[in-house]
């Protein structure tokens, strides 16, 4: 299924650490929607498991193949509009015979800007009308193929007989090479069918099984009933073949089925793209959700217009759809062939499949692919070859995009403050502590960013309270809002400083808004009112709300908690570097706060208060990376040129999460790698 590489990757990724970038947390593995298996040691899961672990080459390996598929998926994405608008549009070449050909490209090309201008209303606002337009679309082609069997060649029937499968191949090289065009006729619905995913399994097996396989059946049959007698009209015979009454009406559902294809998989590109940046293997790009009842309808503006281009390009630059058609099977088949290696350790890590399942399915999908990967080969310089230049050039920019991240993030983890230095300078951290929060970004969850002491070197001042925002996706769906939020405190109580990790799926959305800040906030409060309790119910280091409220809900200091209460928290009293006691920690509430004593840790909510109230700071790190002067030259083209060019164009983090420029701080350092 196209754009299901990634989402195979990261279930994958849950049971195997695998993961190029390090950033994974043993409080991950507690979310409902992280699921994962303990294998027995001697089992062949985890011998399986222990093999994709053991070097980093074949977590690389693993990785490539996934950026193939995706970069595949990608370029089906550009080539399916084109193909079934320009087919569509063919019809009118065989009311009007003397009609140009270019005439044809222009009416496509028209629609395809029309498509696409559209997107930013969202698939919601016209969703309603696709299912009754697919409908009548397989009703229509089914029918119409009832008719030509009926009316040019019965015999047809005879094809469903296996014997003449055997027959046909033995014919020599031409039976073989014609695979091209039959898988195509295979695929070719692929797009219209993805609008079901919205619906149940059960749904979509009834669906396929009494409208859509029938009536493919009965169309593809009834064209070759009509070419049988009528050899000379293989071009456009879907056109050719229906009554003059109809055709008109026909190019008019034929027209709309394939907006409706093409709409499929633009949204499907979409969902790649989102999710490839969620796992740090795409430059940052605007991501919309056009939807508020359906998670996975997004849109990006950025991807939709460099779609736009490449559609046209495509279009106008081949004209002729059989070009454009080998482009597209050569996409589908890689697509089909990384699925089914990917289904392997699926199949043995995650499904826990027998070893002889696993092979059977493995031959047996192969048996089908390879057939047909070695027609679509035969085809590369027919149009074959332009899914693989963008596959080259989307899997170039997308490895560089994710080598460069996972330098940035290896930088910060080796350059971490440690918490020494940090107790060293005191409660005001050597500088002046003015009012107000510091959101402090970071990529790390743990430990204390290098942007920070960066930042107190150069600056004199620091905000009373901070906070280390780590935003991190994980290799989930989705995470559940009251599991996002894990907060930390970090060194005693009077240097006011936190951690907050705010972690989402790669289908969700982080916007940098007010109710993301309020969110943050309430889960701050939280963490503090029941810090208080932790002394009186556990000595443990680990806490959870859902824990903590179970044993604390006759407590009233809990009961008073404002919005965001049903945040779950994870709390440890020291930083992940060293253990931490706070000096002040007496067994009771009592905090110090900018060198006052008070009595509650309601004291210490108000003081939070009053530094939210006195303004909030964003401060981001721009990182900018450069290769060594030793470095060889392909590293300092792709570090040096490609990474830093696409650090130009893309989008800022402060873009990315709607910071206000007026409380947007940017603490710039250079490393190398």
């Amino acid at each position: 299924m196209p754009g299901g590489t990634f989402a195979l990757y990261s279930l994958l990724c849950r049971h195997a650490k695998i993961n190029t970038i390090p950033n994974q947390h043993r409080t991950d593995e507690d979310l409902t929607t992280y699921s994962r298996h303990i294998y027995d040691e001697k089992s062949l899961a985890a011998k399986i498991k222990r093999w994709l672990e053991g070097h980093q080459f074949r977590k690389n390996a693993i990785l490539i193949l996934v950026l193939f598929g995706t970069c595949m998926a990608v370029g089906d994405g550009i080539l399916t509009p084109a193909i079934s608008v320009l087919s569509a549009t063919g019809g009118i070449q065989v009311e009007e015979p003397k009609m140009r050909n270019d005439v044809v490209v222009i009416v496509s090309v028209v629609i395809l800007i029309g498509l696409f201008s559209m997107q930013h209303f969202g698939t919601d606002k016209v969703s309603w009308l696709f299912a009754p337009i697919v409908f009548v679309w397989y009703i229509l082609i089914g029918i119409l193929g009832a008719v030509n069997i009926s009316k040019y060649d019965r015999s047809v029937l005879k094809a469903f007989n296996p014997v003449y499968v055997y027959r046909y191949f033995k014919r020599g090289k031409t039976s073989w090479v014609s695979l091209g065009g039959i898988m195509l006729s295979i695929t070719g619905t692929e797009a219209l069918f993805a609008d079901l995913s919205y619906f149940p399994v059960q749904a979509i097996q009834i669906a396929f099984t009494v409208v859509v396989f029938p009536c493919l059946l009965l169309q593809y049959t009834g064209q070759a009933a009509y070419i049988a007698q009528n050899r000379n009209s293989v071009v456009h015979a879907f056109y050719y073949s229906l009554p003059d009454s109809v055709r008109w009406p026909s190019f008019i559902v034929a027209t709309a089925a394939a907006v409706v294809a093409s709409q499929a998989t633009i949204s499907m590109t979409y969902s790649i793209i989102k999710q490839a940046l969620a796992l740090g293997c795409f430059p940052r790009v605007r991501i919309i959700h056009t939807s508020k009842k359906y998670l996975g309808q997004i849109y990006s503006p950025d991807i939709n217009w460099i779609l736009l281009i490449f559609c046209i390009a495509v279009t106008a630059g081949f004209k002729k759809q059989s070009q454009i058609a080998n482009a597209y099977g050569t996409a589908v088949i890689m697509v089909m062939l990384v699925t089914t290696f990917l289904m392997v350790p699926i199949m043995l890590l995650v499904w826990r499949s027998h070893w002889s399942l696993v092979i059977l399915f493995t031959a047996l999908s192969l048996v089908v692919e390879i057939p047909y990967f070695s027609a679509v080969v035969r085809k590369i310089d027919q149009g074959g070859w332009v899914p693989l230049v963008f596959a080259g050039a989307f899997l170039i920019i997308m490895y560089v995009w994710h080598y460069g991240t996972l330098k940035r993030y290896e930088f910060e983890m080796h350059s971490k403050v440690s918490m020494a230095w940090i107790l060293g300078l005191g409660p005001s951290l050597g500088l002046v502590r003015v009012p107000g929060m510091g959101l402090v970004y970071t990529e790390l969850a743990s430990g204390v960013p290098h942007i920070f002491s960066h930042f107190i070197t150069n600056l004199p001042a620091i905000h009373s309270t901070l906070v280390f925002v780590c935003v991190k996706y994980l290799p989930v769906y989705t995470v559940p809002p009251d599991e996002r939020f894990l907060v930390k405190r970090i060194g005693p109580k009077n240097f006011h400083m936190f951690r907050c990790v705010a972690r989402y799926g790669y289908k969700d959305i982080h916007k940098k808004d007010d109710d993301f800040e309020q969110m943050l906030f309430n889960s701050l409060m939280l963490f503090v009112r029941l810090e208080s309790m932790m002394e009186e119910y556990t000595d443990s280091d680990e806490y959870s709300t859902r824990e903590l409220n179970q044993a604390g809900n006759a407590n009233p200091r809990i009961n008073g908690t404002n919005a965001g209460s049903n945040m779950d928290l994870s709390y440890t009293s020291h930083d992940s570097i060293i253990q931490v006691q706070s000096p002040n920690h007496t067994g009771n509430s009592q905090v110090m706060l900018s060198g006052q004593t008070y009595q509650t840790v309601g004291d210490e909510i108000a003081f939070l208060n009053a530094c939210r109230e006195a303004g909030v700071v964003h401060i981001l790190g721009n990182t900018i990376i450069r290769a060594r002067r030793d470095s060889g030259l392909l590293k300092k083209i792709a570090i040096n040129y490609l990474y830093a060019f696409l650090r130009k164009i893309c989008r800022e983090n402060s873009v990315i999460f709607n910071v206000p420029h007026e409380s947007l701080l940017n603490v710039g350092q250079v490393f190398y790698v």
